[in-house]
């Protein structure tokens, strides 16, 4: 009876916790929310005017999409702060390659949570972009379309769960929606822009290359919940923990 009891205590302290599960979910559908603001704006940007939908209406779309990330992200971010797991301080939010745990892995959701926050904060108002100006408030935009690829690896390169055959058929969707949207764009953008279009094309295959690498030799491959954690010490309950939920 006691080993019993001593064996449930120990698969109680090393299974997740409700906020692992509440940052998961955030942090997934924050992934699809920011994917579907991104294919959005790069399959109708542009002077391609839409003959079924409105523009005004594509535009309140992407704007209502790109509004849900943000909430979702901040779910996922509190959620990962507050649990007790592996004691995150708030400071990780802002500043990259700070946190003990996955350096790496969680210091690129940071990238891609400050590159999101720079372009959220100057597209809050009018005036803020007015004093940007168009060019250059539209340079800082696609900083959003750079966040996206930076979101991916840090969610299959954190994810205890990159393993699982939804999850990784997930992100290899994900993946799939935007270079379908950018081949979409380019399709129908004409000749002119060489160097962009060039640019956009050799994106489309180094991304799904460097992914589909990173799979195989990094969360697909045997005792990727070790070398995740990085240099930096862990506790031997995050050692058990990662091991129970790779």
């Amino acid at each position: 009876m006691n080993g019993f009891l001593l064996a449930a205590g120990s698969a109680a302290s090393t299974a997740p916790s409700p906020l692992w599960f509440a940052t998961r979910a955030g942090g997934t559908v924050a992934l699809v929310l920011l994917t579907a603001t991104v294919a959005l704006g790069v399959a109708v940007g542009g002077r391609h005017a839409p003959r079924v939908v409105a523009r005004f209406e594509i535009t309140a779309l992407h704007r209502n999409l790109a509004f849900l990330t943000l909430v979702f992200l901040a779910i996922h971010i509190v959620t990962a702060i507050l649990d007790s797991f592996v004691h995150l301080g708030w400071w990780i939010t802002l500043v990259p390659f700070t946190a003990g745990y996955r350096t790496l892995w969680l210091g690129l959701g940071t990238v891609a949570f400050d590159l999101l926050l720079a372009v959220a904060l100057t597209s809050a108002t009018s005036g803020l972009r007015l004093r940007f100006g168009q060019r250059r408030w539209k340079a800082l935009h696609w900083l959003a379309y750079a966040s996206w690829p930076v979101a991916l690896f840090h969610a299959a390169g954190t994810g205890t769960d990159t393993r699982d055959t939804l999850q990784l058929a997930l992100y290899l969707g994900c993946l799939g929606v935007v270079v379908l949207a950018v081949w979409w764009r380019l399709f129908r953008a004409g000749p002119g822009r060489a160097p962009a279009r060039l640019t956009a094309a050799l994106g489309t295959l180094v991304v799904p290359l460097a992914l589909v690498g990173f799979l195989h030799a990094g969360p697909l491959a045997p005792g990727w919940s070790h070398r995740a954690l990085g240099a930096a010490p862990v506790t031997d309950h995050q050692v058990r923990v990662a091991e129970v939920t790779r």
